[in-house]
Parts: C-alpha cells; structure tokens; sequence
C-alpha cells in the first residue's frame, strides 16, 4: 500500500511516496510560482504524483490516497482551501481539481501545520497518544492540535493558530497586526531581533560580546548566532537565550493548561539545539504549568520527523 503526501508552500511543492510503515520511499518537489494560476499548480501536483509513480515503477492507480498539507485555512470536509496568504488561492476546490487530474478518489486536504502535527502522531514523537501538541519555531510559530486522534481546527477550520495567542499586551508588534503575540517572541524570526537588539546595546555600552565576532564570520544574525555565543561562554548570548526561553516557556505554559496534552514536540529550525534548548527550558515551563507536579506531566520533546512531517503527516490524513 503506498499513499502520497504533498507539502504544498509558498516556494516548492514538495512530494513524497510513503509505505504502510510511514517511510518515504520516494521524494520529488518542483517550484511552486506561487504567483501562477492555482489550476497551473494543481497540475505540478498531478504531474509529481505521476512521476513519483512512475520513478518508483508502480502503477498511479496503485495509490491509495493523496493528502495535501496547504498553508492557510483548509476546509478538509469539503476538501477546499478557503484562503492562503502565500498562494493565491480563495475557495480553491483542490481536491476535487486533483481528483480529476489523477482519478484517485481519496484525496484529503489540511492546513500544512496540522498536517506536520498529524505526522508526529502517527509516526514520530507523539506516536502511540490520543492527545498531543506540535510547535514549529521557525519563520513564525506554527502550531497543531490532535484531541482524541483526530486535527483539531474549530468549526471554521481556521483553529491552532497558536503563535497568535497574546502573552504580552501591548506588546512587540505581530505580521498578523495584533501586538504581544507569542510569536513576536518565540519564532526564529524574534530570537533573531532579541539578538540584534542585544548587539546594539552592547555596542552602546562599549561592552564585549562573542555575538560580533559570530555576525562578522557569518555575515549575518541567525536563530543559531546567540546559541552559539553562549555555548562559548559569552555572557551577552546567554542573556538573549535566557530571555527567549522566558518567553518560549509562557506559551508552552499555556499550551499544557489549555490542552494537557501527553506530548508537545517541537519542530522548526530553533529545535535544531535540541538538548541546549530542552534542558533549560523544561524547569521553565514546569514553573508555568497549572497543578505543577501533582497531575501527570505532558512529554516535552524535539519533534522526530523534521521537514518530512507534513508529507507523512498529508500522506495518512483520513485514516
């Protein structure tokens, strides 16, 4: 049995055939352009399922389903993506336009952070529970719900948008328009601005820091710059992390009240430290948690499938 997993983003559409033990057997992806016609991009979908298919010397028809994982709000009743802000897709019927280019019935759609979610479910660190919670820290904090073994996404679709949750108000500004989001302070993109302010104000105090020498070699701040300035012992890139964390820890928090979930992995480019994250950071959020260590404690670990959890996660919607 082989299903296809498509993880459709702004810049690539990114495809892969997955068996019944959840490995990707075959992986292919091609530009998006995203500026196209979606019909045009609904086509370069058909077209990797086919070649996919063919790479791999199987028949299409021996597919068993097709899933989607599609930025935006997914409508995976009817099989709609409602609105993307990165494609230009508006009541995009895509299943059923997928179902017409591949005469495979089973085809399912999901917004691309609970399909990542549905994949750490059913194959990576969430595997084997009912209830579980993925954070990705990357451009923005993208989150996904599994309540019960099934995506959790409101009556309207358009629920998990966890880094839109407010943990200061009137606080640092968000790309949605609100201000205090959980994600002007916890995506890769606000420990990159946290590590640049602090730069600043070293400069401004004539104080040495390890974080210039890096940003001289690198050319650039990264997610990585003030990690790696506090794993040297640099005092300035321990303070940025300290602060990140803080903050990293109130919506975890916040998340466990909320869902008490078994697990809460964590994806994206900052999970990349692993232990050098997970290890200050859990003290931390045990401190946020309602009922601290008298209720049975949620598993907070680094998410195991990486960036093929979407097409895994897509590959096995609807099971």
């Amino acid at each position: 049995m082989f299903r296809i997993g498509i993880d459709l983003g702004g810049t690539n559409i990114a495809a892969g055939l997955v068996n019944e033990s959840y490995q990707i057997v075959r992986k292919d992806s091609v530009p998006t352009n995203a500026h196209r016609d979606p019909a045009l991009i609904v086509d370069d979908i058909a077209m990797l399922c086919k070649r996919l298919c063919a790479d791999q010397g199987i028949a299409l028809s021996d597919v068993d389903a097709i899933g989607i994982a599609s930025p935006g709000i997914a409508n995976h009743d009817d099989g709609v993506v409602e609105y993307s802000n990165n494609l230009p897709f508006r009541k995009l019927h895509i299943c059923d336009m997928l179902r017409e280019r591949t005469g495979i019935a089973n085809i399912h759609v999901e917004n691309d952070a609970n399909a990542a979610a549905w994949g750490e479910a059913v194959a990576g660190a969430a595997k084997g529970t009912k209830k579980s919670v993925m954070i990705t820290l990357g451009t923005g904090v993208g989150g996904g719900i599994i309540i019960d073994g099934k995506v959790f996404s409101g009556f309207n679709y358009a629920g998990g948008e966890l880094g839109h949750t407010v943990i200061e108000k009137d606080g640092a500004p968000c790309s949605c328009g609100r201000k205090g989001c959980w994600e002007a302070y916890s995506s890769a993109t606000a420990l990159i601005r946290m590590t640049k302010e602090k730069l600043e104000e070293c400069k401004a105090q004539g104080r040495e820091t390890l974080i210039e020498k890096l940003v001289a070699e690198k050319g650039k701040v990264s997610g990585k710059t003030a990690f790696d300035a506090m794993r040297a012992g640099d005092e300035a890139g321990k303070e940025v992390v300290d602060k990140y964390l803080s903050y990293l820890a109130v919506g975890l928090g916040n998340m466990i009240n909320i869902f008490q979930p078994e697990v809460i992995s964590l994806g994206g480019g900052v999970s990349n430290e692993k232990e050098n994250l997970l290890k200050p950071l859990i003290p931390l959020v045990r401190q946020e948690q309602y009922g601290g260590d008298l209720v049975s404690l949620t598993k907070i670990c680094v998410a195991e499938l990486g960036n093929d959890a979407g097409i895994i996660g897509a590959a096995f919607l609807g099971i």
